[in-house]
């Protein structure tokens, strides 16, 4: 098995592939602000000893003194390391030297012979290209100074301000074992942290882009939510479960399987919200516990809805997770989803809504693979999901899902607003369930004191438009 160098970061270790190589040279590439030296200095407290120390070398970037007096802010510095397993030093002054990278290669060695260092930082590598008489010059320096590395048990991060135009032509590039990229994805009008692993000899990796956000914890990884198919058998639950309202479990033939996806749609107002809220309400009076993920009403404002129909928030079997869309990391959102349905023990997940989620994904295509991959978990937990979904035809619906959404979910519910001669009445069909003999008609119902109260047929389909 190869040894790895962990960061600190269980999520980040995991799209590395179990972590970096040991005793390999690695660039953690990224422009100013990105965040490369928190995560440099995370790996050097991570897995610095007294026996292994680590090195952290600064160049002409950023002077060591600020590099300090921010390291100093961050949760996992420890003052009390300096000078005995952590140690600080500065290569500016040996570039002053006529020969400056012959200099600066000599006192790397003499380093690595004193100290015996488990992990080494230059920060910044980008720093060194100038002085360098050419790029033969600067090669020799890279050839000399990676052989050196290779003949101790060391592994180097390189950090620099590269850009990704610059993989291609910068010889480091080359050398290096592995690369890690920081970088700032636009979305909309605001910036999303992406981080992605270009390269990893000899192992493997999670390849895409990963959402990060830095903090004075370091970083905070969350993984590409991309599941592949998973074809190995579980088991499923064989009783069918309340979907919350008696009528409606009738028109789905018994109810809902347990742990399979329902969509609802229909325009504002048509009570998407209301029927999800029976659901989750439902299955707290059944033993299972409910999440609601909402992005609309807050909680105060979610708990003034659900007191106007007899429930009440605060229980131990109903929690709510809300979040703003603004400034929102699709990737920290799921996965703050699926640790609160494990600290919870969650049967139950409302998500209102999917058109607010898309709202926060950076592409369509994501957004498809992120639901896709989500209910793939659940279902394979026998946690059961209601989306609700909300569409622009106020009468006469003909498009449930703008992003693709539908197919991918065990039971279509529509909400439609139909409007006769004096008044507009509400209307629910169920359009699709997955192995069920579902009723397709167009159901009546009404919003009263107790929720959703589902009636007959329309007498007179054609009178409705």
């Amino acid at each position: 098995m190869t040894d790895r160098v962990f960061s600190g970061s269980e999520r980040l270790d995991a799209v590395l592939g179990g972590g970096l190589l040991a005793n390999s040279i690695n660039i953690v590439m990224g422009l100013p602000g990105s965040g490369k030296t928190i995560v440099a200095q995370q790996y050097l407290f991570e897995n610095a000893s007294e026996d292994r120390p680590g090195v952290y070398l600064s160049t002409v970037s950023e002077p060591l003194e600020k590099i300090l007096r921010y390291g100093q802010t961050l949760s996992f510095f420890d003052p009390n390391a300096i000078g005995s397993r952590v140690f600080y030093e500065d290569l500016g002054a040996g570039l002053n030297h006529p020969d400056a990278l012959t200099e600066t290669l000599g006192r790397v060695v003499a380093m690595l012979r004193e100290r015996r260092p488990g992990l080494l930082v230059i920060d910044s590598f980008k720093a060194l290209h100038p002085f360098a008489s050419d790029v033969t010059a600067f090669r020799r320096f890279l050839q000399d100074l990676a052989g050196n590395l290779s003949a101790y048990p060391t592994t180097s991060l390189w950090v620099g301000e590269y850009g990704p135009d610059e993989i291609a032509v910068a010889p480091e590039f080359a050398v290096a074992d592995g690369i890690v990229s920081l970088a700032a994805q636009p979305t909309a009008d605001r910036d999303t942290r992406v981080l992605q692993v270009l390269k990893l000899r000899g192992s493997g990796f999670l390849s895409g882009k990963h959402g990060y956000r830095l903090s004075t914890d370091g970083i905070h990884v969350f993984p590409r939510l991309a599941d592949p198919v998973d074809e190995a058998p579980y088991t499923l639950e064989t009783e069918r479960v309340s979907a919350g309202i008696p009528a409606l479990d009738e028109a789905l033939d018994s109810g809902l399987w347990p742990g399979g996806s329902t969509l609802v749609a229909g325009p504002s107002g048509s009570g998407k919200t209301l029927i999800g809220l029976h659901y989750i309400f439902k299955g707290a009076e059944m033993g299972r516990p409910g999440l609601i993920a909402g992005f609309q009403e807050n909680p105060t404002q979610l708990e003034r809805i659900v007191n106007g129909f007899g429930w009440a928030l605060g229980r131990d079997d109903v929690h709510v997770m809300y979040r703003s869309t603004v400034d929102m990391n699709l990737d920290e959102w799921v996965y703050e989803l699926l640790a609160a349905v494990e600290e919870h023990g969650i049967r139950r997940i409302m998500i209102d809504s999917l058109g607010d989620l898309r709202a926060t994904a950076s592409d369509e295509i994501r957004f498809r693979e992120y639901v896709y991959s989500l209910l793939q978990r659940t279902a394979h937990a026998g946690i059961g999901v209601f989306m609700t979904q909300e569409v622009a035809e106020l009468f006469g619906v003909t498009r449930l899902s703008e992003y693709g959404i539908s197919h991918l979910s065990d039971n279509v519910l529509l909400l439609q607003f139909l409007r006769g001669e004096s008044r507009i009445k509400r209307a629910l069909t169920v359009l699709k369930t997955r192995a069920s003999n579902h009723d397709p008609r167009i159901l009546e119902f009404e919003i009263t004191s107790n929720g959703i109260e589902l009636g007959e047929q329309f007498a007179d389909e054609q009178s409705w438009a």
